[in-house]
């Protein structure tokens, strides 16, 4: 199963990209459907007041502590 291993934030801070641990760049929603359908481990699913899904890792504090793509 693959894990994430870095990730690329846009000029505002968002987290727009993740990088695989086999070297996949995918996008923030794919990270999202790859995780719902268990192919992504380390990280949950949660959900915000209005329902949208986002990404929290489970063997980190936050997705601060993984490095930048570029």
């Amino acid at each position: 199963m693959e894990k994430i291993t870095a990730l690329h934030r846009n000029f505002f801070g968002e987290i727009i990209s993740f990088v695989t641990s086999s070297g996949r760049v995918i996008s923030y929603q794919k990270a999202v459907q790859e995780a719902e359908n268990g192919w992504i481990d380390g990280i949950e699913i949660k959900e915000d007041a209005d329902g949208n899904a986002f990404l929290i890792p489970t063997t980190a504090e936050s997705f601060d502590e993984y490095p930048n793509l570029f």
